[in-house]
């Protein structure tokens, strides 16, 4: 999940968000066929971008900064992140 909008959260933690009423489900939200003909008529099915598998090596130092931020949990989600804003940046420049 590279999305800054969308945060983890433990079972308990969904569990004490839905007792806080912070969890809300609309019975009334259209799904599949309720979309209307017109939505499905203009819809297009795109397979995801496949991700390239590649073998880096990083300098200890550049490594061990990443993995300690993370604390070892999704330490290379972190490096893709940086990737990708420095790709962005470069494209707006």
């Amino acid at each position: 999940m590279s999305d800054p909008n969308t945060r983890r959260a433990s079972l308990a933690e969904i569990r004490q968000m839905k007792e806080r009423g912070e969890l809300f489900h609309d019975p009334q939200a259209p799904i599949g066929d309720g979309l209307g003909a017109d939505f499905w008529a203009k819809a297009e099915l795109r397979d995801p971008p496949r991700r390239r598998s590649v073998h880096l090596k990083l300098d200890p130092d550049v490594f061990e900064f990443f993995f300690d931020e993370t604390k070892g949990k999704g330490h290379l989600t972190r490096m893709q992140n940086v990737l990708r804003a420095y790709v962005e940046a470069r494209r707006n420049s």
